[in-house]
């Protein structure tokens, strides 16, 4: 039988003739490290879940969530998603909204009921110390590890600084105790109104093998601010605090907020909703203020007012006297002499806070200086046992991180008490937009969660920022271009030009038949999420 002209080889006879043999370098998949999740102060794996997010598997992705974060309704509102910052999306369009859709996934477990599962008992107790994130975490990636553990704290309630440093119309407080019992539910007893005078006492009395302490920073800093007898000066944490009481705090018909941090803003915000007229006064300019930009645009459309490059000079009853400011040739704020007075029924100072170390004192080897207890890259403090984590350790001081904490103590913790020292696993290469083929994603713009109007912010606690629907939810995952991973689009399937691409299946990706490869790099240079390397043929 004659063949036409082009066929020279019988089918075939490229695997007999070994034409991959004159390759000199050889693609290979790769599994990079995405921008959101190198950025995600809690080590949330942010892509993986929403590849199971954009496909529907809602229950699949919340359990990739919980993973690293047992508190993804909680984060979907108060966490400040640094995640988005880093998106390689945003240098398309715009970032993707992970913790919009990080909320629905958290809300979307709470009503279907889904639970942890209880994993078989080691015979290790752990004392948790603090009941706020850092501790809860902890507690949760514990107990989920098998140990048994006990939280102490001495507030009434648990949450820590997410129930009483974060207003309700920021986080309704039906969320975070859902989140809360569903730690519980896994074993961990939590005493509250238990406040630990003697660590050693403590871990001597209830035989613990390992310790973690997560008491956060609840003491107000001060300022000396000159003062007559019958000022009402307050400082922000007992304000914020109060809120969870049947009395709420008198502040009367003016309130002047010293300070520029988040803590102020929500202060501020907090006063407005009582029915008070607010003035934050900061001695630094707007774009200087250490709270975040849109917590500070979404007081002023509240009707908060706002005195930058101001400091507060001396209080008497029923007025301050503030000091202006101006900037010097390095852009620190300095005194004018120029003064300016305004009514003010109280004053709260958001100052910053501090931690209380005095349990610690009798705790051998346990090394803290200013607030700040020193650990080390396990999260150990100098006594064998004895972690630490959250805002009692140096770093950024929210939320997040002290879930993040939490969570890298326990795994620590773990290995302890299996005699061993934990190993964080080496983070894989960085996938960078320059890998990407960005002109294979379609445009499609980013889902604007809506808000609460301003008028009716100024009068009621009810939550500010709304979800997602299911519908926008889905659209928001699938924004996102899988940077650095495979999502088995088939695009190097499709163009590779000697059928040196194998599908395994949905779910389990591809191989390369190097028989047949030809080393082309056609199937790296196309693929769109950079998951593809041109590595040197080995000889």
């Amino acid at each position: 039988m004659n063949k036409p002209f082009a066929i020279t080889l019988d089918v075939g006879s490229s695997l007999a003739n070994r034409t991959g043999s004159w390759r000199t370098v050889k693609p290979v998949y790769v599994n990079r490290l995405p921008p959101c999740n190198a950025k995600c102060p809690a080590g949330e794996q942010c892509q993986a879940w929403l590849f199971h997010a954009e496909s529907g598997d809602y229950e699949s992705a919340w359990k990739k969530i919980t993973e690293d974060n047992p508190f993804p309704a909680t984060m979907g509102r108060v966490c400040y998603h640094t995640c988005e910052g880093a998106c390689n999306r945003g240098e398309v369009d715009e970032s993707v909204g992970i913790n919009a859709v990080e909320r629905f996934l958290g809300d979307h477990a709470l009503e279907k009921g889904w639970a942890f599962t209880k994993a078989a008992p080691t015979g290790k107790r752990v004392l948790v110390v603090g009941a706020g994130p850092a501790g809860l975490s902890a507690a949760y990636h514990l107990a989920r590890m098998g140990h048994a553990v006990d939280v102490v704290d001495g507030a009434e309630a648990p949450g820590g600084m997410m129930r009483y440093g974060i207003p309700k119309y920021r986080l309704p407080r039906e969320i975070l105790d859902k989140e809360i019992a569903r730690i519980e539910a896994l074993g961990v007893t939590i005493r509250m109104n238990h406040k630990v005078e003697d660590l050693q006492a403590e871990m001597t009395a209830g035989g613990y093998d390992a310790v973690f302490l997560g008491t956060g920073a609840t003491l107000a800093r001060r300022a000396y601010i000159p003062a007559g007898d019958s000022t009402h000066i307050l400082d922000a944490v007992s304000v914020l605090r109060s809120m969870e009481g049947e009395e709420k705090p008198l502040l009367g018909r003016k309130v002047v907020v010293y300070g520029g941090g988040n803590t102020a803003i929500d202060v501020a915000r907090t006063a407005r909703r009582l029915g008070s007229e607010s003035i934050v006064v900061y001695r630094r300019t707007r774009e200087r203020a250490p709270a975040h930009s849109f917590e500070i645009e979404e007081a002023i459309e509240e009707g908060v007012s706002m005195k930058w490059l101001s400091t507060i000079a001396s209080a008497e009853e029923g007025e301050i006297r503030i000091e202006k400011m101006a900037l010097d040739a390095d852009g620190y704020p300095q005194p004018t002499g120029e003064y300016e007075t305004l009514e003010a029924d109280s004053v709260v100072l958001a100052l910053g806070q501090e931690t209380d170390l005095g349990f610690l004192s009798n705790v051998e080897g346990l090394v803290h200086e200013k607030g700040v207890v020193d650990v080390d890259a396990n999260m150990m403090t100098g006594c064998p046992g004895v972690f630490a984590g959250g805002d009692m350790v140096k770093g950024d001081r929210n939320v997040t991180v002290a879930i993040g904490h939490g969570k890298r103590a326990a795994r620590a913790i773990n290995a302890y008490l299996e005699g061993r020292v934990y190993e964080a696993p080496a983070p894989a290469a960085p996938a960078t937009v320059a890998r990407l083929n960005t002109w294979y994603y379609a445009d499609a713009p980013k889902q604007v969660r809506p808000q609460l109007d301003a008028v009716r912010r100024q009068s009621t606690f009810d939550e500010v920022l709304q979800g997602l629907t299911e519908e926008n939810a889905l659209f928001e995952a699938r924004r996102c271009m899988s940077c650095g991973n495979c999502f088995e689009c088939d695009n190097c399937y499709g163009v590779c030009p000697d059928n040196a691409v194998i599908k395994l299946g949905p779910g389990k990706k591809f191989r390369f038949n190097y028989d047949y490869c030809k080393g082309c790099g056609i199937c790296a240079q196309e693929c769109p999420c950079g998951a593809i390397d041109m590595v040197g043929e080995d000889i």
